[in-house]
């Protein structure tokens, strides 16, 4: 059954000219783009959007600029609702941008890899609610301090040696189905010499692993 919302489907989509906002003043921005005449076209969808003018390569690349995503220190892009193939392309596009993002929080986007996706200032990055299976999915990430992951869908902690010369001190695994692995806070914690926090708790002793113990035996001869 439809929701009663449904008949307002894309009916919210608009396109702001003329302002002098850039993307870096915006503390949530909404980067999902609305559909195209085509994708409305094969929808049967074209009489909710007036039609659109032509817009020509200059005014695209204009408005590229206006984003300003190169300057942008925290960034929060949760909850795009990325539908369509076209609108992911356009938030990977973003995200390649990021050169000087600090803080980026990118919760429930349904988000499967970004391993393509370089952050080399992001110290803080928070994907909670994602569909990650691997640590190797996620984007690289050399000076990340904060890291959360809960509530993906991380098998094992395979890959998770990646961030081991990564000044990584917090990890959140939380609601993941490697949490559930035998003795998993050893794991993590000696794969992670820098981590000083996982899920919430700091290292306690037991989290260290028992030092190697060796038998060394001695070969007796009873006459």
């Amino acid at each position: 059954f439809k929701l009663p919302s449904d008949s307002f489907k894309y009916l919210g989509w608009c396109d702001i000219e003329e302002h002098d906002v850039r993307g870096n003043q915006l503390r949530c921005p909404r980067v999902r783009e609305g559909p195209s005449e085509e994708e409305l076209f094969f929808r049967r969808e074209e009489h909710t959007l007036k039609k659109r003018k032509q817009v020509t390569d200059r005014e695209k690349w204009e408005k590229r600029m206006q984003e300003n995503w190169e300057n942008c220190a925290e960034l929060n892009l949760s909850f795009q609702d990325l539908g369509d193939l076209y609108q992911l392309e356009n938030f990977q596009r973003i995200l390649r941008r990021l050169i000087r993002v600090e803080k980026l929080w990118l919760v429930d986007n349904s988000l499967t890899d970004l391993s393509a996706i370089r952050l080399p200032r992001c110290r803080e990055l928070n994907v909670n609610k994602n569909h990650f299976t691997s640590f190797k999915q996620l984007p690289k990430i050399p000076q990340i301090q904060h890291l959360s992951l809960a509530e993906n869908n991380i098998m094992t902690l395979s890959g998770i040696s990646d961030f081991r010369h990564a000044p990584l001190e917090s990890l959140i695994l939380k609601r993941n189905p490697c949490e559930f692995q035998e003795r998993y806070r050893q794991l993590v914690f000696s794969s992670l010499p820098n981590l000083k926090m996982l899920d919430g708790i700091p290292k306690l002793p037991e989290d260290c692993s028992p030092p190697e113990i060796r038998f060394f035996y001695k070969m007796c001869t009873i006459l």
